[in-house]
């Protein structure tokens, strides 16, 4: 693989990487805000599963000591490419300040603990709700 290859592949999975970080956060907030003021998206089932096992994988991730695998597909394009794993392209650079921190691990094992946690308790408080459900609420 070309390195100027390897180095967009890894870009593009960086700026995934940032979606499903938007997706987890703002799910998240679309979740608190929308499902007590009856927003239909908020309940969805779909999007409620897909939510809640992508976030139990995060936290069982943090658990167990691993890294992302996107995190690992990224660093290895990078090295590919000849780039340091820290530095980059513009798109690197700015997308990996705004996703990545430094802290110790613990920090980051309790704050996706915390946060499935969050989305467990949406998920009782404001269970989603199957097809059937819906239709059944707008008639």
């Amino acid at each position: 693989m070309a390195p100027s290859l390897a180095a967009l592949l890894a870009d593009a999975i960086l700026v995934l990487h940032l979606g499903v970080v938007a997706f987890v956060v703002l799910g998240t907030l679309a979740i608190l805000l929308g499902a007590p003021l009856g927003w239909r998206p908020a309940r969805s089932f779909a999007l409620r599963a897909t939510h809640l096992g992508l976030m139990l994988v995060i936290a069982l991730q943090a658990w167990l000591g691993r890294l992302c695998p996107l995190t690992d597909w990224e660093r290895a394009l990078r090295i590919r490419a000849g780039q340091d794993t820290y530095d980059g392209s513009f798109i690197q650079h700015w997308l990996s300040r705004l996703i990545f921190f430094e802290a110790p691990w613990w920090v980051f094992v309790l704050a996706y603990t915390a946060f499935a946690a969050i989305v467990l308790a949406c998920w009782w408080r404001w269970p989603p709700l199957r097809r059937q459900a819906q239709a059944g609420r707008e008639a």
